[in-house]
C-alpha cells in the first residue's frame, strides 16, 4: 500500500513545488506576468477565424487568459497580504462565480458543437439559474452592494506595483552593506532632502494614490442599498432568467422578450442612479451598465429589422473610404453575424 502511495505522494510533492516556485515568479516579475497574459489574450484574436472550429479555440484561449489573469492575481494578493474582507465561503462563491463568466461563451460554444440548439439552450439556462441564485445571495446574505462584472475585479499591475518594483531596486542598487558587522547602511546620496522628507516627493505621493487606489479595490466595505435599492438589484439580476422565459413563451422573433428586458433594465437603473455610491468599483459599474444598453441597438430583433443595414452600410462607408480603417472595419463585419449567434455576447 505504501509503495502505491508514494509516487502518489511525489507527484504532488513536484505539483506543489511547481506551484511555489511559479508563485515567486509572479510576485517578483507582476509586469511579466501581465504581458504573459496579454499575450494569450492577443493569440485568442489571432486564432479567430483562420480555419474550421477557429471560433471555439479562439474563444477557449480567451477564456483561459481570463482565468490566468483571476489565477495570478489571488497570488499578488495572498503576497501583498492584502485579502478580501470578506468570508471565506463569500470569497470562494465569488471565485466560482467569476469562472462562471469567464467561460460562459466558451460553454454555449462547446453545447451547440456537441448536443445541438437544444443542448446550447439547456446549458444556458444552467448557467443564468447559477449565477443568479450565487448573486442574489451575496446580494441579501452578504449584502455585498450591487453586482460587479466580473465579480472579482482584475489588479491593475501597471498602477499598482510598477512603482513598488522601481523604488525596490532603487533601494537596493543604494545600500552599503559592511563585511564585517553585516550591517545594511544607505548611502549619504541616496538620502532624502529634508523637503521630501516634510512634504513627499511627487513620486512618494503617486506611490501613495496608487497604493490608496488598491488599498479601496480591495479592503472598502460596499455601498449599503436600502429596501428600494435592493429590489433595484434583484430586477438586474432576475432580469436574464424573466428573458429567457419570455423567449420560450413568445419565440425569438417577437419583440415581447426584448421589450421586457429593457423594461426591467431601465427600471432598475433609473432607481440605482439615485444612490450616491460611495466607492470608485461601484461607480465603474453604473458606468458599465450605461454602456450595456447601447447593446440593445444589437440584439434581435431590433438588429434585424432596423439596425443591421445601417450598421453595415456605415462600417462598408469608413472601410472604403478612411485609410487604415479597413482593417479593423472589414473583420468587424465578417464577425458580426457570429457574434449576434452567441446569447452571452449579446444577453449574458
Amino acid at each position: 500500500m505504501e509503495g502505491a502511495m508514494s509516487p502518489i505522494k511525489e507527484y504532488v510533492d513536484r505539483v506543489a513545488g511547481f506551484y511555489e516556485r511559479y508563485s515567486q515568479y509572479v510576485r517578483r516579475n507582476p509586469a511579466a506576468t501581465a504581458q504573459l497574459e496579454s499575450t494569450v489574450r492577443t493569440l485568442s484574436y489571432l486564432i479567430a477565424g483562420r480555419f474550421a472550429d477557429s471560433h471555439e479555440i479562439s474563444e477557449l484561449v480567451y477564456s483561459a487568459s481570463n482565468l490566468l489573469v483571476l489565477f495570478n492575481d489571488s497570488i499578488l494578493r495572498k503576497g501583498l497580504r492584502c485579502a478580501f474582507p470578506v468570508s471565506l465561503s463569500q470569497q470562494r462563491l465569488l471565485t466560482w462565480l467569476s469562472v462562471v463568466e469567464y467561460v460562459e461563451v466558451f460553454l454555449e460554444m462547446g453545447a451547440c458543437k456537441l448536443w445541438g440548439e437544444v443542448g446550447r439552450w439547456l446549458v444556458i439556462g444552467l448557467i443564468q439559474i447559477f449565477k443568479a441564485v450565487c448573486r442574489i445571495v451575496l446580494l441579501l446574505r452578504y449584502k455585498s452592494g450591487i453586482q460587479t462584472s466580473p465579480p472579482i475585479i482584475p489588479l491593475d499591475r501597471g498602477a499598482d506595483f510598477s512603482e513598488d518594483e522601481s523604488s525596490a531596486e532603487q533601494q537596493e542598487d543604494t545600500c552599503f552593506v559592511g563585511q564585517r558587522s553585516g550591517r545594511v547602511i544607505r548611502s549619504l546620496g541616496s538620502a532624502p532632502s529634508l523637503q521630501s522628507q516634510l512634504w513627499g516627493t511627487p513620486s512618494q505621493k503617486k506611490k501613495k494614490k496608487r497604493r490608496s487606489s488598491l488599498m479601496e479595490k480591495l479592503n472598502n466595505q460596499p455601498t449599503q442599498l436600502g429596501l428600494q435599492e435592493t429590489i433595484a438589484e434583484s430586477v438586474y439580476i432576475g432580469r436574464p432568467l424573466v428573458h429567457l422565459l419570455c423567449l420560450g413563451f413568445f419565440g425569438k422573433q417577437s419583440w415581447k422578450p426584448w421589450l421586457v428586458s429593457g423594461v426591467l433594465e431601465v427600471s432598475s437603473f433609473a432607481v440605482l442612479n439615485e444612490t450616491k455610491f460611495q466607492n470608485r468599483w461601484e461607480r465603474t459599474e453604473m458606468r458599465r451598465r450605461v454602456f450595456l444598453l447601447l447593446y440593445y441597438l444589437l440584439r434581435s430583433p431590433f438588429y434585424d429589422k432596423y439596425s443591421e443595414e445601417k450598421i453595415l452600410f456605415l462600417l462598408k462607408l469608413l472601410a472604403d473610404h478612411v485609410p487604415g480603417i479597413g482593417l479593423v472595419a472589414r473583420p468587424l463585419m465578417d464577425y458580426l453575424p457570429t457574434w449576434q449567434k452567441i446569447y452571452f455576447y449579446n444577453w449574458g
